[in-house]
């Protein structure tokens, strides 16, 4: 048995910081774990030769600084996570093992009015479709992570109320799907997922600091601050579709006037541009339109990305962020909305942090809720369990 501070428990504490540190980012090189874990280069080489003997990681040659070196990652059988994301109209689930490889993703249309009943059991069928397509062990899921468009209570796990998906709140989405599938489920609103998606995989690889702006049938924002995810108290942060921009602005279905999301989310920029291009228009199609020259939808996109900067400049000047990343079909777009975007920032902005940002599209497009449910799901995972029957009983002497 293990005692509090003898050497034994430092050193299983040591195995989990190494194993935490790789599941976290997919792959580091032993000098990146060192600097991550603040463990010595001859530790780190020690517990990389006895977790890859124990089959719990994967170590291959690579270079890094014009420097031969290796990389290491969780093994690939080693456990597996599932990423499902709802959204306005659509569906999305990728499996993906704890090396950060995606096996399988599919995405399905999903009727805005369906029940949540409805949408958890498709859930279900679609997650127990890819694991039988893919031929993972089901006993190796190690967690699910859960995206839906609306508020998520921290304490209780209830949604709120939301009008991109009406009648589904007051559910509580992680309890339904893990009732489903039996395995732990961690949720969050889509915002927050895109973030850590294209923290993980895209935009925001290699900042600390970063926001994340959906604009989509809303317009919200996913936090990253110090490299950790920021939900506030309430799980409300990053509603900055409800700026307040003109107080005597359109009703927001938030019940104010003037939010931010007014001026700049689908269901009120579409009716501008609908008269002249019909009554199915999407904002996929105002992009596309956009990119080919048409007048009225660049000026509309200019319009919108005036805005966005107005409400990215309160941001700068309250958390000071490195980087925004531009998600959803807006950011399609390109430099036709990102320059006015840098153009309000650097008008509204505090001149500091504005020199320090950097605007971007994201890198993920669609997939970065569900790859960000992915992220979540190996965030919120233990260690421990990986360490279980792939150790020696008695661990080494050194730590």
């Amino acid at each position: 048995m293990e005692t509090p501070g003898s050497q034994s428990s430092l050193h299983r504490a040591n195995l989990e910081r190494v194993v935490r540190a790789v599941r976290l980012a997919g792959s580091l090189t032993q000098a990146e774990i060192a600097r991550t874990t603040g463990l010595s280069a001859a530790t780190v080489s020690n517990i990389v030769r006895e977790l890859k003997d124990g089959g719990t990681v994967e170590v291959t040659p690579t270079s890094a600084g014009g420097r031969r070196a290796r990389s290491v990652s969780l093994s690939g059988d080693a456990g597996i996570v599932i990423g499902v994301d709802f959204g306005h109209t659509h569906m999305r689930v990728a499996i993906g093992n704890l090396a950060h490889q995606v096996l399988a993703e599919e995405a399905e249309p999903l009727d805005v009015d369906a029940s949540a009943d409805q949408g958890f059991d498709r859930a279900e069928q679609l997650v127990n479709r890819l694991i039988a397509a893919t031929g993972v062990d089901r006993t190796k899921v190690a967690g699910v992570g859960l995206g839906v468009p609306g508020p998520i209570d921290v304490e209780s796990g209830t949604l709120g109320s939301t009008a991109i998906l009406p009648g589904w709140g007051g559910t509580k989405p992680a309890e339904e799907l893990r009732e489903r599938l039996g395995v732990p489920v961690h949720v969050d609103n889509d915002a927050n997922l895109g973030a850590l998606g294209e923290l993980v995989w895209g935009s925001g690889k290699g900042v600390r600091d970063l926001a994340y702006i959906k604009v989509a049938s809303g317009v919200g924002a996913g936090l990253v601050i110090d490299g950790k995810i920021y939900r506030g108290p309430g799980g409300t942060a990053g509603e900055i579709g409800h700026i307040t921009l003109d107080e005597s602005g359109p009703v927001c279905r938030c019940g104010n006037r003037g939010c931010l999301e007014t001026f700049a989310a689908a269901r009120y920029v579409l009716p501008l541009l609908q008269p002249g291009h019909g009554p199915d228009l999407t904002m996929e199609g105002v992009v596309r339109l956009a990119r080919d020259g048409d007048p009225g939808c660049r000026r509309v996109i200019a319009d919108v990305g005036r805005h966005i900067g107005s409400g990215v400049a309160n941001l700068c000047n309250l958390l000071n962020p490195s980087r925004v990343v531009l998600g959803g079909d807006l950011a399609e777009a390109g430099e036709l909305v990102l320059g006015p975007i840098r153009e309000s920032v650097g008008r509204y902005a505090i001149p500091s942090a504005a020199r320090q940002l950097s605007v971007l599209p994201g890198a993920l497009g669609g997939r970065a809720e569900v790859l960000g449910a992915l992220a979540l799901a190996l965030s919120e995972m233990g260690d421990s369990t990986l360490l279980e029957g792939a150790l020696p009983v008695a661990a080494p002497a050194f730590t």
